[in-house]
């Protein structure tokens, strides 16, 4: 696999996977080491409000993340990172990052991909929530991009895509 000079490459592991918003020429199925997909986030903007929130994905410190890599054309790059920023950064609560992200095929190459980790200093920082505060946050959290319920769902169904479970997601949407 060859990385175009100049292309950028995009990690998403939660609404990225099914609803990228953005052009790319291919994707893949990938893996990101040190970082794990976590219900981390408080959304007071896409899935809940600041009087209601919901519960978003974040990478959170340590473990190994299963998500999808996107390659964008270089003339696409800026107005991508742009789209993504508006998107991604609505709070802040985010942090833009460049990552290492092996694909998941046979020769398992290696690319640069931009993602976006959460700020545990952020207000927006739920850290690691019991399942059942999660699962009640989720239930009730609703905003400008919908229902948190079908969030989580979406997730679990591009997850179960790939091939592989997230226990506590899965969890949490046989509950939903």
């Amino acid at each position: 696999m060859k990385q175009e000079s100049g292309d950028l490459w995009v990690f998403g592991y939660g609404s990225l996977m099914w609803r990228p918003g953005f052009a790319f020429v291919e994707r893949h199925p990938s893996r990101l080491v040190g970082l794990h997909r976590s219900l981390c986030v408080y959304s007071h903007v896409h899935r809940g409000t600041p009087e209601q929130p919901g519960l978003v994905l974040g990478l959170d410190r340590g473990g190994t993340c299963r998500g999808m890599v996107f390659r964008v054309e270089a003339a696409l790059a800026d107005a991508t990172v742009a789209y993504l920023r508006e998107r991604e950064q609505a709070t802040s609560v985010y942090l833009e990052v460049y990552r290492n992200v092996t694909l998941e095929s046979p020769d398992r190459p290696r690319v640069h991909a931009l993602t976006y980790i959460v700020d545990r200093g952020h207000a927006q920082y739920a850290g690691r929530l019991p399942l059942d505060r999660q699962l009640h946050i989720v239930r009730h959290g609703h905003g400008r991009s919908g229902a948190n319920p079908d969030y989580v769902l979406n997730t679990v169904k591009a997850i179960e895509g790939l091939g592989f479970r997230d226990r506590d997601l899965h969890w949490l949407a046989g509950r939903l």
